[in-house]
């Protein structure tokens, strides 16, 4: 995808997960130009609170929008992320922020707005980037694996998503930041574990254990800390923990998936060179880096798609 924004008309499209604050806009004829930015987080910590990342979108989203430089765009349309998934009781209040600013310039600018979930978002990005639209015309697998989310999903479309397998504690990506603030590493911890552990070996195999669709990873974190405990070199518990995520996603992939659909692999996750080489294959596919981590550009996607398909009828 380019990252210009042409004449044409476009979609906006607004996303402020618990770790990032992102817009972007989506041309009619697929140019997509997206600016984000993480959520500040301090050293030695694991996240924020829900009350810190709102006003911390309160702080950095008008920055986040000047940088998108769409001041004389056609804005037709607005997307939202409004909820984690696309199912009843689904709540953050980070995105509460992100739909009051979203209701308020479509109110400004006579535009549409359209709700939907971050999970939404994450596939339609994927499916975007990867030019893979094919993709929607039929059922597919969709691996999400993110700081808070651990789920394969059955997708018949974005309207039809249904979890065939997913972790039973702690998801893959608060395996990575908890072993990488527990190595001294920034959080979110995934670019700094994965240049760590370029530079390291795998100590011991990663045994994977998987019931009735549920892993288990928080032991994981503990074979981590004693690891360090005993003198384990920080690189290469850096290369374990990395290792047991990937083998962890291929397996529930392997198992959960009878009927050999595609898989499509989206979130932040899922940027990490060494899990995507050991993902890849026949029927995978993966989205660019820059769309793997939380951003807006699937959320504007799907409002642009949204509008067309409203103007046609």
């Amino acid at each position: 995808m380019s990252n210009a924004v042409s004449s044409d008309f476009c979609a906006l499209g607004i996303d402020t997960s618990n770790y990032t604050t992102s817009a972007a806009a989506v041309m009619t004829d697929g140019t997509c130009k997206s600016e984000k930015q993480l959520l500040p987080v301090a050293p030695g910590t694991l996240g924020l609170r829900q009350s810190d990342a709102v006003f911390s979108h309160v702080k950095q989203f008008a920055d986040v929008f000047s940088r998108l430089r769409i001041a004389e765009a056609d804005i037709r349309a607005i997307g939202v992320s409004s909820r984690p998934r696309n199912i009843d009781g689904s709540y953050m209040p980070c995105f509460m922020y992100g739909v009051s600013v979203a209701e308020t310039l479509a109110s400004a600018l006579g535009v549409p707005v359209y709700r939907f979930s971050h999970q939404q978002g994450h596939i339609a990005a994927a499916v975007f980037s990867s030019h893979c639209e094919h993709l929607l015309s039929a059922p597919f697998m969709c691996f999400h694996a993110s700081g808070g989310t651990t789920e394969l999903l059955h997708v018949n479309g974005m309207e039809n998503i249904n979890i065939a397998a997913s972790a039973g504690d702690i998801s893959v990506g608060q395996l990575i930041d908890r072993a990488g603030v527990m190595l001294g590493l920034p959080f979110p911890a995934g670019p700094a574990l994965e240049k760590l552990a370029a530079g390291g070996t795998l100590p011991e195999k990663p045994v994977i254990k998987i019931k009735d669709g549920r892993c288990a990873l928080s032991g994981f974190e503990n074979k981590a800390k004693t690891m360090l405990e005993k003198g384990v070199a920080p690189e290469n518990i850096a290369f374990y923990i990395i290792e047991t995520v990937a083998l962890t996603v291929k397996k529930l992939c392997d198992d959960y998936n009878p009927d050999n659909l595609p898989v499509l692999f989206v979130g932040g996750v899922m940027s990490n060179e060494r899990i995507k080489r050991i993902l890849s294959g026949n029927n995978r596919f993966f989205a660019e880096p820059r769309f793997s981590s939380d951003n807006a550009a699937g959320i504007a996607y799907l409002a642009l798609n949204k509008y067309l398909s409203a103007a046609d009828q």
